[in-house]
């Protein structure tokens, strides 16, 4: 969620740190070792999106901060990536994307997000000494260059849920969560709410997500989103020695929240711009009736749009995003259209027409059993009037 611009000072620091004294050795751990713990400070970092598309959903890390003069203040970041890698979107839409961990200095990490006008949230974890330690350790075996490399999945495995789970792991004892009352959203409902003002990469994302992402998540599912597991740590207790006590001791505003600038995309949205469509496939529909007559050309546009984003949807049965291998959608939008566009173009009988009739309403069917994406039925209406017409004239 967080693209790393300077990526090589930050992977320079992190190693500097990890040398210079951050990792202490287990064998070293000793009273006066917990004892200095006493003066450092880790909490969970909930950042504001910002108008880049990679922080549409907000972002996490960890902040490790030694009080005493000299110490280490530092900004632990599983989201580091570089977007000018080979092959970046493929691999990322396949699921084969590897995001790290990296290391900043905490002064550096404001500075960005104060540039970007976006809020971050501190919440200072209420960690006893031997904790702190043992999450102070895990940070320093990550960091290390054969260690700080992962699998990134966006709903499963990203930047927050790794913040996460390294917490719950460094706690001697157990977090215990309060369970939402009603609140069942699904993964496709908490992106809708996330790129309510981007409508474009909201539709790019609903024609990408399948079945799966319409089914109610767990509490646990929900905390892939920056801001729920802030949410959740805020009413979080810890369990142990049988006692209870609060995950957070305290929740602060690191970085105030500023002026963001918004730059304006394209003027039409997605249903605009599939409203048209259709009132231009209405139009010439009845000008086909009327003059019993076939517009090659336009069937040809449609064909090859249909086709296009079949191809999309075709290799996203072999990405290992879980909630993208089942789509509906595909019922239509599959690269079967550019098989038959030449028998279309000579204007030879052919099944096509009967095959995509068919095709388009079991589309329109299966839009009550998943979300599609916003306007995208119009094309398939554009189609079943074409084949309404084909059909018709073989009947006469």
């Amino acid at each position: 969620m967080k693209h790393l611009k300077t990526v090589f000072n930050a992977l320079t620091w992190g190693f500097l740190t990890f040398i210079t004294g951050f990792a202490v050795p287990v064998s070293a751990q000793d009273d006066s070792t917990l004892l200095a713990m006493d003066s450092v400070e880790i909490s969970l970092l909930t950042c504001q999106p910002h108008d880049e598309v990679y922080s549409l959903y907000g972002h996490t890390a960890i902040r490790y901060h030694d009080n005493h003069k000299g110490g280490i203040d530092a900004a632990f970041n599983y989201g580091v990536f570089n977007f000018h890698a080979p092959n970046f979107v493929a691999r990322f839409v396949f699921g084969l994307t590897d995001y790290e961990l990296g290391a900043f200095p905490y002064h550096l990490f404001q500075a960005e997000y104060r540039h970007f006008g976006s809020m971050v949230t501190e919440q200072v974890l209420n960690l006893t000494a031997q904790e702190k330690f043992n999450l102070r350790q895990a940070l320093s075996e990550n960091l290390r260059p054969e260690n700080r490399i992962y699998r990134y999945n966006y709903f499963y495995n990203n930047c927050t849920t790794k913040a996460r789970d390294i917490i719950e792991q460094c706690i001697n004892g157990k977090v215990e969560y309060s369970e939402h009352e009603d609140y069942t959203p699904t993964y496709r409902d908490m992106v809708h709410d996330m790129t309510q003002h981007n409508p474009w990469s909201r539709w790019g994302n609903d024609l990408l997500l399948g079945i799966k992402s319409d089914q109610p998540t767990t509490l646990r599912q929900q905390e892939f989103l920056p801001h729920n597991l802030m949410y959740d740590f805020d009413r979080a207790k810890i369990y142990a020695d049988g006692t209870y006590r609060p995950l957070v001791k305290e929740r602060r505003i690191s970085v105030p929240a500023g002026v963001q600038m918004h730059e304006s995309g394209f003027p039409l949205s997605p249903i605009q711009c599939f409203i048209g469509l259709l009132a231009l496939g209405l139009v010439l529909f009845f000008i086909q009736w009327k003059r019993h007559c076939i517009f090659v050309a336009w069937e040809v546009v449609l064909m090859l749009a249909i086709g296009i984003i079949g191809i999309v949807l075709f290799l996203m049965l072999f990405s290992q995003h879980p909630t993208v291998s089942l789509n509906l959608q595909f019922i239509l939008l599959n690269p079967i259209h550019w098989l038959f566009l030449w028998p279309v173009v000579r204007g030879k009988k052919t099944i096509y027409w009967r095959i995509t009739a068919a095709l388009s309403c079991l589309f329109l069917i299966g839009g009550l059993f998943q979300s599609f994406a916003e306007g995208i039925w119009s094309l398939a209406l554009c189609l079943l009037l074409q084949s309404m017409l084909h059909i018709d004239r073989l009947r006469k």
